[in-house]
């Protein structure tokens, strides 16, 4: 677990080195997903980093496609492409666009307006299961994904249709670029909904890796509907002067400062 946390902590590190070297980028979201993707790229999806297009293989879809430079720093450590790759984030031509593109290795579906992710991902489970294919599909979703309509469509969708290996992760830190949830477009209460609907619903800490853990093993475990799981975060998780702070939502940069106090925050909580 450690080795875990580690990494996680790494994702957060590379992704503000990312977002200062181009000068634009959004942290809070970054920060916040980081556990979750730690504990699906270094334990959880069956892939193959030297073989991106494996047919065999999980998909990911990040609906909250802001939060890219977290899913860049998870796919350079889990070795899709050369860490060197980091420096080219928002770069014009460069590998690792402002939002995920597929010709990213590791990506399997592109990130643009909130709310289009999971209705990607439903049609992958749907289609894995049309191939007889073992694979399962994960969304990572945010709150502005949640405020979408899109997103609903999909959720009312996918226990209909009986998909079963589809599992949403939502990112609830409660903010999204505009202000509060609350105050934005309410979607709660969540688990209530989600299960009316017909998902198997579960809500953890989003920042313990146990819970984390221990959630995405129920998923696999669950035969009979898709899972939804709440993963309840703080925005700019790891930073004290990022966390819950919308003003770090994005886009903006850090200082060599701010990049200096954050990472030693981030290297001292780590050892």
């Amino acid at each position: 677990m450690n080795k875990l946390f580690e990494t996680a902590q790494s994702i957060r590190a590379e992704a503000l080195k990312m977002i200062h070297a181009a000068g634009s980028g959004h942290p809070g979201g970054s920060l916040s997903c980081a556990d979750l993707l730690a504990a699906l790229y270094f334990d959880e999806l069956r892939v193959r980093p030297d073989r991106p297009d494996w047919p065999e293989r999980d998909r990911f879809v990040l609906s909250k496609g802001h939060a890219a430079p977290a899913y860049y720093a998870a796919l350079g450590l889990r070795g899709y492409f050369p860490r060197e790759q980091f420096s080219s984030f928002r770069r014009l031509g460069g590998l690792l666009q402002g939002h995920p593109e597929v010709t990213t290795p590791g990506v399997d579906a592109p990130s643009g307006s909130l709310g289009m992710g999971l209705s990607q991902g439903l049609g992958m489970a749907h289609a894995a299961r049309v191939c007889g294919r073992p694979t399962r599909v994960y969304v990572l979703l945010g709150d502005g994904d949640m405020e979408e309509g899109n997103t609903w469509e999909a959720l009312m969708a996918a226990p209909h249709q009986g998909i079963t290996r589809l599992v949403a992760l939502l990112d609830a830190n409660g903010l999204q670029g505009d202000g509060p949830v609350e105050a934005q477009m309410d979607y709660g209460p969540a688990p209530e909904k989600l299960a009316a609907f017909g998902w198997r619903v579960q809500e953890i800490d989003g920042h313990d890796l146990g819970e984390i853990l221990d959630a995405l093993a129920a998923a696999r475990e669950a035969g009979d509907a898709p899972t939804f799981v709440v993963a309840r975060t703080v925005k700019g998780k790891g930073v004290s002067f990022m966390e819950h702070d919308n003003g770090w939502h994005g886009s903006r940069g850090l200082t060599p400062g701010e990049l200096e106090t954050a990472l030693e925050e981030l290297e001292g909580s780590a050892r």
